[in-house]
């Protein structure tokens, strides 16, 4: 199963849907408080993001055959899909179909069949099939969000709520709690579970309190509420909110690691941005947050816990300057030694509360650097941040980002009125901020680097100008499908080489989100990602068959060689751009952590080798971001952010995916002990630590 349809709200999103619950069919009004608007038979669901309806979920049910029909549209793009399921005695699924487009436009034709205990099904990965020997569910890889109920209906049949799931796996469900909900009838009492299975996280999703109607799936952003149930949308938001933050507090309070002393890390070898080699065998001393020196391999003291490095490599906490942080994703981050994100543009409540859980340790997570997003109005435009309809509003949204005090930078985006954008930005600089963001559309980035930008955010915003047409909108889909016309561009072509030469004359870098380039580009049904190829077995069989399903509607061998000439020409594209010394970021808008890890792989690509890609992703992006004097290098009297790992990342970039521990803040981390509550293989041993002579040994 996989829940990329919650992913697919956010501004990068992954496209594919899958999860919905139990509906048992056909309500009759006041039958649990909520009155169909629809005709008997039908139930309709309301799809909203940050309180905007952006969609509907319509559900017809006889019987035990079931239709829906979901589809909505956010920032320009979104989901149409047609699901039809046939269910047993006992409501689980013996036949499944699901047709339609992803997100990102990718073409779904999944099935599934159950005939006597043979099972077989088709979806991107390819066919499979099972023989049946117990009840088992399978997990759609396409589905609506209306999936939760069809699982909710077969988990709730079982004394522990847990069923063996088809292709691989186990589903389950836990009950958090029940409460009441108001709606257009009255009160109905709720009972609010968890699904837990193929994904990294678990879903959260609300059923009525005898367990036969789906009322609605909860995300801190994204809701699905069945129609009359709309006016619960914030406390439904919220309590996502509270069951996910309960859960990673849990984890922070099992896992973290902040020692009674001074901590020595021995025998490793040292990356020193700007450096290409590794220092020699060194120890590294940490006292509370702060290293304290750097001695010899073999120095020691008493009363120090010592943790054995066996001759790996100690790195920098590395940096994802293109994030959407949520508390979901801080852990994994660090996990993965990213140790400090630039957020691009977030609900800024949401985001506030979750730096002050990460800087009090109540959560594991990044140190964020925040960005004002400030977008246009219109029938496109993203539901985030400030949102304006003329040229005072739009200053007034500035002017606001400085009074605020904690951000770094406004991001524009793409329903922004292009003619808008120079005053923004004279007022931006006034106040001491930079400016980046999208080029808005029936733009060109050459005018937003006139308008006094300071950084254009992803390549395909640069690019696209050398393709499009005028009249052509970029606030739909179109801003990813026209990049299959990049093959034509000649790249030695004046209007080419005019771009670039602004960015340097302006002085403007970028964030090209390259790994994400890559997987909308390259990826094919049925064929493993490259940017995952590596480490995919480790994760959840979610994971695993979303890894094998494309982004983008490639129906053709022409489309294929299309898109695939598409990449080459961005590579080449950010190679020039790096001769021409215009300074490139590296940030993935795919939540960061083993994205980011892909993302600094692929310079390699470009023409940077693994030295200078360590020293862009480390100090010189803290520099940037004006924290070069607490973190970016491992230093005495510098915070103590750094990772190990086994292996000489010098030699071999992807020595950086097998991290052993990670400090961040003086707090340790050992993935892996914490990788299993995600579902993770972890990928390396934890080191080992020695107490102080006279302390409990670890493990007592």
């Amino acid at each position: 199963m996989s829940y990329r349809w919650l992913a697919a709200m956010g501004l990068l999103a992954l496209g594919a849907c899958s999860n919905p619950s139990g509906d048992d069919g056909a309500q009759t009004p006041g039958e649990t408080g909520v009155e169909t608007t629809a005709a008997d038979g039908q139930t309709v669901y309301t799809i909203m993001t940050s309180g905007t309806k952006i969609g509907d979920m319509v559900v017809d049910r006889a019987g035990n055959e079931i239709t829906v029909d979901y589809e909505y549209r956010n920032n320009g793009r979104g989901p149409t899909m047609v699901e039809e399921i046939t269910l047993n005695e006992d409501g689980v699924p013996v036949s499944w179909s699901v047709r339609g487009n992803t997100t990102f436009g990718n073409a779904v034709d999944e099935s599934y069949s159950d005939e006597d205990g043979a099972a077989s099904w088709t979806d991107s990965t390819g066919p499979g099939e099972a023989e049946i020997t117990e009840p088992s569910v399978y997990i759609a890889q396409s589905g609506t969000p209306y999936a939760l109920a069809i699982y909710a209906g077969a988990l709730l049949g079982e004394e522990d709520m847990s069923m063996p799931a088809l292709p691989a796996g186990t589903l389950s469900m836990e009950e958090i709690e029940s409460f009441g909900v108001e709606s257009t009838d009255g009160a109905v009492e709720a009972t609010a579970y968890a699904l837990i299975g193929p994904e990294l996280d678990p879903t959260y999703f609300l059923m009525d309190a005898e367990g036969d109607d789906y009322l609605a799936l909860m995300t801190p952003e994204f809701l699905i509420v069945k129609e009359g149930l709309e006016a619960n949308d914030e406390m439904l938001r919220q309590k996502a909110v509270d069951y996910s933050t309960q859960r990673f507090e849990d984890l922070q309070a099992e896992h973290a690691r902040n020692f009674d002393g001074p901590v020595r890390i021995t025998n490793v070898r040292l990356f020193e941005p700007g450096s290409d080699m590794l220092s020699k065998p060194s120890s590294v001393v940490i006292e509370d947050d702060r290293i304290t020196a750097i001695e010899a391999a073999d120095a020691s003291d008493e009363g120090e816990y010592v943790i054995d490095g066996k001759g790996g490599t100690l790195i920098p906490g590395i940096s994802d300057m293109h994030g959407h942080m949520g508390q979901n994703s801080a852990l994994l981050n660090v996990l993965a030694g990213v140790t400090f994100v630039r957020d691009m543009g977030n609900d800024n409540e949401v985001l506030g509360e979750l730096i002050n859980k990460i800087e009090t340790g109540t959560l594991a997570g990044p140190r964020i650097v925040r960005s004002s997003f400030i977008e246009g109005k219109s029938p496109y435009n993203s539901n985030n941040g400030i949102i304006v309809t003329s040229q005072e509003e739009a200053n007034e949204a500035v002017r606001t980002s400085c009074e605020a005090g904690h951000f770094f930078m406004i991001k524009i985006y793409n329903s922004m009125k292009g003619e808008w954008v120079p005053e923004m930005v004279d007022i931006a600089h006034e106040c001491g901020l930079r400016v980046a963001g999208h080029v808005p559309a029936f733009s060109r980035a050459n005018a937003m680097i006139e308008a006094g930008y300071d950084e254009l955010t992803h390549i395909n915003q640069v690019m696209l100008g050398w393709v499009l047409e005028d009249e052509e909108d970029t606030r739909t889909l179109l801003r990813l499908t026209a990049l299959s016309r990049l093959p034509d561009v000649d790249l030695d072509s004046p209007q080419v080489q005019e771009t670039l030469d602004l960015m340097v004359e302006k002085d403007v870098s970028i964030d090209p989100t390259l790994a994400i380039h890559e997987a909308l580009l390259l990826s094919r049904n049925g064929e493993t990602r490259a940017g995952v190829a590596d480490y995919i077995d480790h994760m959840p069989v979610g994971v695993q068959r979303g890894a094998k399903q494309a982004w983008s509607n490639i129906e053709t061998p022409e489309d294929d060689a299309a898109y695939a000439g598409a990449f080459d020409q961005i590579v080449e594209t950010l190679s020039m751009m790096r001769e021409a010394g215009i300074m490139i970021w590296f940030g993935t808008d795919m939540g960061g952590a083993f994205n980011q890890h892909r993302e600094m792989e692929l310079f390699q690509q470009v023409g940077f080798t693994p030295a200078e890609i360590l020293t862009r992703a480390t100090q010189e992006a803290a520099d940037y971001l004006e924290m070069g004097e607490e973190i970016g290098s491992i230093e005495p009297g510098k915070k103590a952010d750094f990772f190990l790992v086994p292996g000489d990342p010098l030699e071999d970039l992807a020595a950086i995916k097998t991290v052993q521990l990670v400090m961040k803040d003086g707090t340790a981390y050992f993935p892996r002990d914490i990788y299993p509550a995600f579902g993770i293989e972890p990928f390396v041993d934890a080191p080992d630590v020695a107490v102080p002579a006279g302390e409990a040994s670890e493990g007592e």
